[in-house]
């Protein structure tokens, strides 16, 4: 089940607020934990068996965790390793399996290995094996409490607003807000809108731009030109940024509806005046959390350059290969490795003193064409679209047909790249503040932006949000 759907509109969500706010205070987890499991199983039913034991072994590791972690922090720190392979080997197992057994099958003497048939991934596995790691490490830490009820714990994995696609919500970030959170009207009312704001991203301008990527990349297939390329990868740098950015959005949204607080996970990303600062922008939950459990505790920048830097693409590699069992994401995670290195070595001082149009070109341009990398699972044909938008292997510049499509769609263009800034926030917000009558008119915006939504879905096909894969 996705949010961007009709029967998630006007059947599950309308239920699961109707039987949340029924109920006793008490009891709202249980049925938070209830419903989250009907969403997930919406689709594949099978694979709740596979997330429940992920929680199993979490929570009962986290007692032995929490009862050692002072009087015997060696065998703490075994039950935590123990807990950590367990919950591990299932995202690799069901991620990576395959993508090993085919590699090693190249090897001369191992032709006669086989994929493994029928093996599917676990809708939102990365993510939720991420929060449940969280638990027992943030638990050996001393950073929060063993949860020793499992309908909370239960809940805070399975909690559908961000169960599938993120933001990663760490456990220390919400304990308290499991035992004890408020709902007010304001709140609700706050996240109805947020939660159309990132409705709106989704099926007003990803799936549209989707739609015209997908035009465009085929036409590729057909006759390569520099323009054709400069497209296919300047419209997935937007399909990616509105549907990711959406669907955190969305969850934001409805984490309020439920009286929950979930962190940010994306801050206008593309106004960023380097890739340094674009990572403090984009996904920022699981920077977070590769900082907090991998960057850091391999010693961060605490122990000389050297040290910095192979901390740097670790973490790096790890987050490419987080995304996906291809070699392309492994790629794209050096990729970025090597240009922050190299911004830690000496660009980023002068970026921070160069004009800003210039380091945002630089920025944008990297950003892009790492993009290319991530959307291309083949590399051979990601190479060939590279080499396209530098004039290698062309037929023309354009032809005729991508150019009278461009300007038919100049204005979605335009709309994405003011969309993608902090702009129309800001121009709302002025005149919110100085016009009483925009508090009002923005309650029929968002009837209106609904309306026109569900004329889109009634109207689309299914369209799943990019990360659900990952």
């Amino acid at each position: 089940m996705v949010f961007s759907s009709l029967i998630f509109l006007f059947a599950y969500l309308a239920v699961t607020l109707v039987l949340y706010y029924v109920v006793p205070f008490k009891a709202r987890n249980a049925v938070l934990f209830a419903v989250s499991l009907v969403f997930y199983g919406w689709g594949e039913p099978k694979y709740i068996v596979v997330m429940l034991f992920s929680i199993l072994v979490a929570y009962i590791f986290g007692f032995f965790v929490g009862k050692y972690r002072e009087s015997a922090p060696k065998k703490a720190r075994t039950y935590l390793i123990v807990s950590v392979i367990l919950n591990l080997s299932a995202l690799l197992f069901f991620k990576y399996a395959n993508f090993f057994i085919e590699n090693l099958a190249l090897i001369p003497g191992l032709g006669g290995l086989e994929p493994i048939e029928g093996l599917k991934l676990p809708v939102g596995i990365s993510f939720y094996t991420f929060q449940i790691m969280s638990y027992t490490i943030d638990v050996y830490r001393g950073d929060a409490r063993v949860q020793r009820r499992i309908v909370p714990f239960g809940t805070y994995v399975t909690l559908f607003p961000q169960l599938i696609a993120g933001p990663i919500v760490r456990y220390s970030d919400v304990d308290e807000q499991l035992t004890y959170r408020k709902e007010t009207v304001d709140k609700f009312a706050s996240g109805v809108q947020r939660f159309c704001a990132g409705l709106a991203k989704k099926v007003l301008l990803a799936d549209t731009v989707y739609v015209l990527l997908n035009y465009y990349h085929e036409a590729f297939a057909f006759e390569q030109t520099v323009l054709g390329a400069w497209l296919i990868v300047i419209l997935y740098t937007f399909q990616i940024y509105f549907d990711f950015s959406g669907y955190s959005d969305m969850a934001i949204g409805l984490g309020r509806m439920l009286g929950f607080e979930f962190l940010e996970n994306f801050n206008y990303p593309y106004v960023s005046k380097s890739i340094t600062e674009f990572w403090r922008r984009w996904h920022i939950s699981l920077s977070t959390w590769f900082r907090e459990y991998v960057y850091i505790p391999l010693g961060g920048n605490r122990k000389g350059k050297l040290r910095q830097y192979r901390n740097i693409a670790v973490v790096w590699l790890l987050t490419g290969f987080w995304h996906g069992a291809s070699w392309n994401f492994l790629l794209w995670g050096a990729y970025f490795a090597v240009l922050l290195i190299v911004e830690k070595l000496f660009l980023y001082k002068w970026l921070q003193k160069a004009p800003a149009v210039l380091a945002h070109i630089y920025t944008m341009f990297f950003v892009c064409i790492s993009w290319l990398i991530f959307y291309f699972t083949d590399l051979g044909e990601g190479l060939t679209c590279l080499k396209a938008m530098f004039g290698v292997g062309v037929s023309s510049f354009a032809t005729p047909t991508v150019v009278y499509d461009l300007l038919r769609y100049l204005p979605l263009l335009a709309v994405c790249v003011l969309a993608a800034t902090p702009l129309p926030k800001r121009i709302f917000d002025a005149l919110k503040n100085r016009f009483v009558t925009m508090r009002y008119a923005q309650v029929l915006l968002l009837a209106g932006a609904f309306l026109v939504i569900t004329a889109y879905l009634v109207d689309s096909t299914f369209s799943p949000f990019l990360y659900y894969r990952f």
